[in-house]
C-alpha cells in the first residue's frame, strides 16, 4: 500500500480553509482519502438519516471515531475499499459505506454499519470521503455540526476497552502487538476466514 500526506492547501499557500483546519488528505494508490475528525457533533442523527435516505451530499463515509486508535486501520480499510471497487466487486452500495464495512472486520454488513459507522447519538465523528475536492471538503464541513479537531487526537480519545471487546483482542496479542495492528490483521484476514 503506497499511502503519502499532503495538507490540503492550494498552490499560493492561502487556504480555502482555516488555519486551525484539521483535515487531511492521503494518498492511496492514486487515490485521495480525505479526513477529518470531529467532537461534540450534535447532529449525528440528521446525518444518520441522511445517509440511510441517500440524500447526504456530498457523500461520505462518517464512522464512529471511539473505535478509531489512529489512522492507520482506517487507511488498511480504504485500500481494501480501493481493490474492491477496482474489481467491480463492493459488497454494499457505495465505496464510503464499504469504508465503513470494512473497517469493521467483521462479515455481517448491517451489524458493520451499525457498529462502526454513527448512530443518532454520536458525538464523536471520523468523516472520509475519497477523492474529495475543495468545494466538497467544504461541503462537508458544513455538514458536520461539531467541533473539528486534529488527527492526532484519535489515539487519546479511542476506547481501547470498546476496541478490544469489538475486535476481541486478547491482552497477550497487545503484549506484542498495538491496537491498530490488531485491527489491521482483522481487516485484512476477514475475507479469508
Amino acid at each position: 500500500m503506497n499511502v503519502l500526506l499532503k495538507n490540503d492547501v492550494n498552490n499560493s499557500g492561502a487556504g480555502l480553509f482555516k488555519p486551525e483546519q484539521a483535515m487531511k488528505s492521503f494518498n492511496i494508490n492514486g487515490t485521495t482519502l480525505s479526513l477529518a475528525l470531529y467532537a461534540d457533533v450534535t447532529n449525528s442523527k440528521e446525518l444518520l438519516e441522511s445517509m440511510q435516505t441517500g440524500t447526504l451530499e456530498p457523500e461520505v463515509a462518517f464512522l464512529n471515531a471511539l473505535l478509531i486508535p489512529n489512522i492507520f486501520p482506517v487507511l488498511a480499510a480504504a485500500y481494501k475499499t480501493l481493490v474492491a471497487k477496482s474489481r467491480d466487486s463492493l459488497t454494499t452500495r457505495t465505496p464510503h459505506s464499504e469504508l465503513v464495512y470494512n473497517y469493521s472486520g467483521s462479515k455481517h454488513i448491517t451489524e458493520s454499519l451499525k457498529r462502526c459507522g454513527i448512530s443518532d447519538s454520536t458525538t464523536y465523528i471520523l468523516a472520509a470521503r475519497f477523492d474529495a475536492s475543495p468545494d466538497e471538503i467544504h461541503a462537508i464541513e458544513k455538514l458536520v455540526n461539531g467541533k473539528e479537531i486534529d488527527l492526532e487526537e484519535l489515539e487519546g480519545r479511542a476506547n481501547q476497552s470498546q476496541i478490544r471487546k469489538h475486535y476481541k483482542i486478547s491482552a497477550p496479542e497487545l503484549g506484542v502487538s498495538s491496537l491498530a495492528d490488531a485491527i489491521v490483521c482483522r481487516i485484512a484476514a476477514r475475507d479469508a476466514l
